[in-house]
């Protein structure tokens, strides 16, 4: 895993912890436990036991046969994500950081949640190891994710819907961070996403960093070649790093994020603090983060992970935008040809890969990320359909 900069916790000029001065001092426990425990060959065994017994890794690298032929070019394959336990990636780095919090006697676990993976995935892992659990979710997102609230509460999680702001992920994490703020002795912050402030996106980036670890191997053992370019949506980038992080020192596989044109922040976004750390982040003319009007929750968010920022700036990846037609297209096309319905985050990175497989020759590889199942989707896709947007 590399961080980019000599100065602990920035990749580049992006990173870094801007919180109050208590606050900082809880940030500073948290990174002395996951430096300790990271390497601790005792803690890597009992991580890699619940991914392998309890999530069901190592899931499969698919390859998109009917959808290649379709389109023509590039063949595809799909690192399955969604087959996971809790239905998306998001229970990697839950897993590493529910352990982290019993080493550190957390007595309660809080989170932010926007499609409500991340959210599910907490609640899971809490009720696993009997630990209280409370989840933020913006009231737009607790609308739109019905299913995955329920989800929530059935597993014994307090799910506490915010009225303040747009109602979506951003609010959620400003929530999360006051009650952190409020409740620093007791409880431990379960971030799920490459975002906030140091040391949270090193420790997502090493939790989900399974992703691309195992695409690269398999990838290796059905091509004996590495891909031409690896393919993720990209909301706060978790599952994105991850599936970009085996590859980063091999130059010429291209990576490439894809987000909403409604929350493009990697294309049109500007250094800014937000949520205590520097990134890129959509502004209007005073500074302030602009609200977001995604179709996925899980990347309705103005800004993005400081190590995204780092490699947009610096070159290594690449960052395209794709609109709300393209992703239902998308969504339908996968779930007709390959009979995998993708979450709507998803659906994004597919929407990309429908683009540009065409446009790549037929011994060419993409890899892409298949972050989620759509379970949750289905009912908000219906009505989208029948809105005709």
């Amino acid at each position: 895993m590399n961080n980019y900069s000599e100065e602990k916790g920035y990749f580049g000029e992006f990173g870094g912890s801007f919180v109050p001065e208590q606050l900082q001092a809880v940030l500073e426990r948290l990174d002395e436990a996951f430096l300790r425990f990271k390497n601790d060959p005792e803690f890597l065994q009992e991580y890699h036991y619940y991914l392998k017994e309890y999530v069901g890794r190592e899931n499969p690298l698919t390859y998109a046969e009917r959808l290649t032929k379709k389109l023509g070019g590039a063949r595809i394959y799909l690192k399955r994500e969604d087959l996971n336990h809790t239905g998306a990636h998001k229970i990697n780095n839950v897993v590493g950081q529910i352990l982290l919090a019993k080493k550190m006697g957390a007595a309660r676990v809080i989170a932010e949640t926007g499609a409500g993976q991340h959210g599910v995935a907490t609640a899971t892992a809490c009720a696993m190891m009997n630990i209280d659990c409370t989840i933020y979710m913006g009231k737009e997102d607790v609308r739109r994710q019905e299913l995955n609230v329920f989800r929530m509460e059935l597993l014994g999680a307090e799910v506490v819907a915010v009225n303040q702001g747009g109602g979506r992920l951003k609010d959620a994490v400003d929530e999360a961070l006051k009650d952190l703020v409020a409740n620093y002795e007791s409880t431990f912050y379960l971030i799920g996403s490459a975002v906030g402030p140091h040391p949270y996106p090193s420790i997502v980036h090493y939790f989900q960093s399974v992703i691309s670890e195992e695409s690269k191997r398999q990838i290796l053992e059905k091509e004996g070649c590495l891909p031409d370019a690896v393919v993720a949506c990209v909301g706060g980038g978790s599952n994105a790093i991850g599936a970009f992080s085996a590859y980063l020192e091999d130059k010429d596989v291209r990576l490439i994020g894809a987000e909403p044109v409604e929350a493009a922040t990697l294309t049109q976004g500007k250094p800014a603090v937000l949520h205590g750390f520097n990134s890129l982040c959509l502004q209007d003319d005073e500074g302030n983060p602009l609200p977001t009007e995604s179709i996925a929750a899980g990347l309705d968010y103005p800004g993005i992970g400081p190590e995204h920022s780092f490699l947009k700036i610096s070159g290594r990846a690449e960052y395209v935008t794709v609109t709300k037609k393209e992703v239902l297209e998308a969504f339908q096309e996968i779930s007709r040809t390959e009979g995998i319905i993708p979450a709507l985050e998803s659906a994004h990175a597919i929407a990309h890969v429908i683009k540009l497989a065409p446009s790549l020759q037929e011994d060419s590889i993409i890899i892409v990320n298949l972050s989620g199942r759509g379970d949750k989707d289905v009912a908000e896709v219906k009505r989208l359909l029948e809105l005709n947007v």
